[in-house]
Order: C-alpha cells, then structure tokens, then sequence
C-alpha cells in the first residue's frame, strides 16, 4: 500500500458525518417518521410482534393479509429500522440460505425447492412494494460477483453454463467484460446474474412497512423493550418499561438481540460489519467508472466487499473486516471503528483509482446476527406459543419477508411448502461457551484471512469445520 494512497484515504474521510447514511434525517428525501408512542399499560392482543425491523414487520404485514381481523400489535425496543436493517447495505436477495453453495453444501435434496421459494419471495415483495405505493427506491438489477485474482474466478464459468441450462438469466465475463460494464483495473473476470437481487433503500423500506401495518390496524409501540417473558394461563404476557403484552401467539424477530430468550444465545454470534457513503458523483465521475446497469457488486474473496449505487449516484462500499467482541458483547461505541474505515476507503481507492479526490459523507456499523451455518433458523418455545426467526447472517434484506411466513405458519400450526423444508426443521451447531467461542472465531478469522492470500487454499482448522457443518462462510 503506496504512502499516497494511505494520505488520500484519510483525507477523503475527512469530514464524514459518524451516522448511518440511510438513517440520517439531515439527507434530501429521508422522511423520517416520527416514533410511534411507548408502550404504557396492559395491552391485548391476538398476536404480539417484537421487533420493528424486517423481520417483525413483514410478520405483522402478513398476519393482517392473511386475517384483516386479527388483532396485531408490534414493539419495538427502539424505533422501525435502528438495527441491521436500516444499516445494511441495501441488496435485497432471492437466496434464502446465503448463496447457492451453501445451501447446496447442506441441503442437497432440496436446493432447487429452495431456490424457487427464495425467487417467489423476491417476486412478492417486488409485488408488495408496487400494490402498496412503498417508496424505497426498488431497482430490480441483479448483482455481479467480481474476481480480483484468478482463483477467485474458476467457478465462474461452470456455474453461468449450469444456470443456463436450467433457464436462468446468468453470464460469465472475462476481464475486459465486465471493465465494459463497470470499470476497475482491478477485475480479471465477472459474473452475473440478472433476476436474484434488487437494490432497495432499507430504512425507506422499513418506514414503508410500518406505515402499511399502520394502515392496515396494527398498532405500533417504539422505544419499548420487552424485559421478560411469562407464560400466563390464556398465553403470554411480555413486559416492557412501561407496561405488558398480554396475547396467546407471540412473533419474535430480534435478530442479534435476543433479550430474555435465552436460547437463542446458544446459536447467534453477533459480529459487525462496516460501511461508507460516497457523496454524489457527478457526471464525469460516473462515465469514469460505467455502471450503466447499476447492479448490486461483490468482489470473490473470503473477506469480501460489496457496494452498490443510490439513487443519487453515492456508492456504498462495505464488507471485508468482520469483527466480533468477546461475550458478544453489543454496544453503542463500536458503531464506529476508524481503523476499519480508514482500511475501507484504501481499497476503495486501489479499486476505482479514477475517483481519487471524492469524499465520503458517512461512516458507519452495525451488528449481524451470525449463526454457524449462516442462514435463518427457527424454533418455538413456550409449548410452541412463540416462534422465533433469527440468524440471516446479514442476507436477511428479502429472507426475513420468508422468514416472517415460517413464524405464523407454525404459531397457526399449519403444514406448508415452508414448513416441510428440512432447513426449517433442523437447528444449526450451538456455538461453544467462552473463551472457547470468541477464540474459536478469532482463530477462523485469521485462518480465512490467510486462505484468501493463499490461493483459497483451506488449512486444517478450515477443513475441519467443513466437515462438521459450521465452515466460515462469509
């Protein structure tokens, strides 16, 4: 890394506001909603929601289409969309079990089922978006995997001739492809696929959502967190700061804050993740570097990044660092990490050296709700009165609307094409207790690091947990 390159990093996140960009009221056309009232007395319900982000509030959308009368209620701990998923980067995929390899790796016999679900839930929230007027700047795209260096690219063309073959829009590129539709002296090769991924503004989805659950007579209360949870002889009684829930079928989508579910403790790992926004390119700076189509980008390492346009031609540049704090922990201060946002903006510079002298308006993090096979699981609990989503492993932008079905068909005891599926029978491995856990993580980190100077090439403690089933996935 040149000393000039490390020098112009730093000056381009000069001044970058310490917020998340989706979030921050102060951006032309960010309407924030005004918080909804805390929760204060005894509330009733036929189906109490926790959690205001997509996961919660697809839950509670759905539940009203499927019984208008029903009575719905939905909390939220802080306000719609604070958590992962107004902090995400905003690529809203079909894949339901984080990319095809890693459901095909763990559920063969079902993958192409899995598969045709994820394309249909796409499909219905593209449909959800339109009938409900939900302006969240929805772009069908697609998304293109690129390759840095030439390992990265040897699936490339077998998989583009494989989905072809079954009827899917996917092509693979050489490297001056794919420098044809987005410009980087870093790529060697490309691969696209049409159908998979939209690009949406996550927060103006999540506010969006609330404001159609609203609409629709579910009650919202924010800035309430749920304390404890009682089983009580009609069903459940949740308690908050100021009041409790009272309702025989409770939804819980806290994602990596599981609160008094204790369970759930046992399988998610919270790691964060991190993020920059450019200020708008101008005309100039967008020929430089193409990206006619707009799709959603990755590049191929283990340590990946992905990024992507906004409306107004920012581009957000994320990924690659994962950290994860000892016990889990979660808090406020680890939102911002200089060092890793300083690590972000130089390989954004190696990547597009022709927008040397942009700036970055925003700098942020968040935490992901980490499982140890990297995709939603499920479960019930309070003698199936409960039923729990959680684990997405920050491809959860269009899984939680699945998600969100699988939580009411079992509280509606219902046998669906959803329930049937092995993936939502089976639990991942636990993770161990600490130390065991937050080294055995450390370890991993720093042995997929060492696979992507490698060549790929997997060592020994990779390979074992391959064999076991919780091999790092990223």
């Amino acid at each position: 890394m040149a000393d000039s390159t490390r020098a112009e990093a730093a000056r381009a996140l000069e001044g970058a506001r310490p917020r998340v960009f989706w979030l921050d009221p102060d951006v032309p056309g960010h309407d924030v909603p005004e918080p909804a009232p805390p929760l204060v007395g005894d509330v009733h319900a036929d189906l109490v929601v926790v959690g205001a982000g997509f996961s919660g509030l697809w839950t509670a959308l759905i539940a009203k289409e499927r019984d208008p009368d029903r009575n719905v209620v939905l909390v939220e701990a802080r306000t719609t969309g604070w958590a992962a998923s107004g902090r995400n980067g905003g690529f809203c995929a079909a894949s339901l079990t984080h990319g095809y390899e890693n459901g095909a790796e763990r559920w063969p016999e079902e993958i192409a089922e899995l598969e045709r679900q994820g394309m249909a839930n796409l499909d219905a929230i593209e449909e959800t978006v339109r009938k409900y007027g939900i302006d969240c700047e929805f772009e069908r795209t697609g998304e293109t995997l690129v390759a840095t260096e030439p390992w990265q690219a040897e699936w490339f063309e077998k998989a583009a001739a494989d989905g072809r073959a079954k009827g899917e829009r996917v092509q693979a590129w050489n490297a001056e492809e794919v420098r044809q539709r987005i410009d980087s002296p870093t790529y060697v090769a490309g691969y696209h696929e049409s159908d998979g991924v939209a690009m949406i503004h996550p927060a103006k989805l999540a506010w969006g959502l609330r404001a159609v659950c609203e609409r629709l007579g579910v009650r919202v209360f924010e800035n309430s967190p749920v304390r404890a949870i009682h089983s009580v002889p009609l069903g459940l009684r949740l308690e908050t700061r100021g009041g409790a829930l009272h309702a025989p079928k409770v939804a819980w989508g806290g994602g990596a804050f599981p609160g008094p579910l204790r369970r759930l403790k046992h399988y998610l790992a919270p790691v964060y993740d991190y993020a920059l926004m450019t200020e708008p390119l101008t005309d100039e700076q967008m020929a430089s570097i193409g990206w006619e189509g707009r799709q959603g980008v990755s590049d191929s390492a283990n340590f990946f990044h992905y990024y992507r346009l906004t409306a107004d031609n920012r581009i957000l540049w994320g990924g690659y660092d994962i950290v994860h704090h000892y016990g889990g922990k979660v808090r406020p201060e680890y939102d911002q990490r200089p060092e890793t946002f300083q690590k972000l903006a130089e390989h954004f510079l190696e990547t597009f050296p022709q927008l040397r002298g942009i700036r970055f308006g925003h700098t942020w993090g968040g935490v992901i709700d980490t499982c140890s096979r990297f995709s939603v699981f499920f479960g019930d609990a309070y003698g199936g009165r409960l039923a729990y989503a959680a684990g997405y492993t920050g491809l959860g932008v269009g899984a939680t609307r699945f998600g969100a079905q699988v939580m009411l068909d079992k509280l509606d005891g219902l046998d669906t094409e959803r329930t049937r599926l092995r993936m939502v029978k089976e639990k991942p491995l636990p993770f161990p207790p600490e130390p065991v856990r937050s080294l055995g993580i450390e370890l991993t980190l720093r042995a997929t690091a060492a696979a992507d100077r490698n060549g790929g090439r997997r060592n020994l403690w990779l390979r074992g947990l391959d064999a076991v089933g919780m091999g790092f996935d990223s």
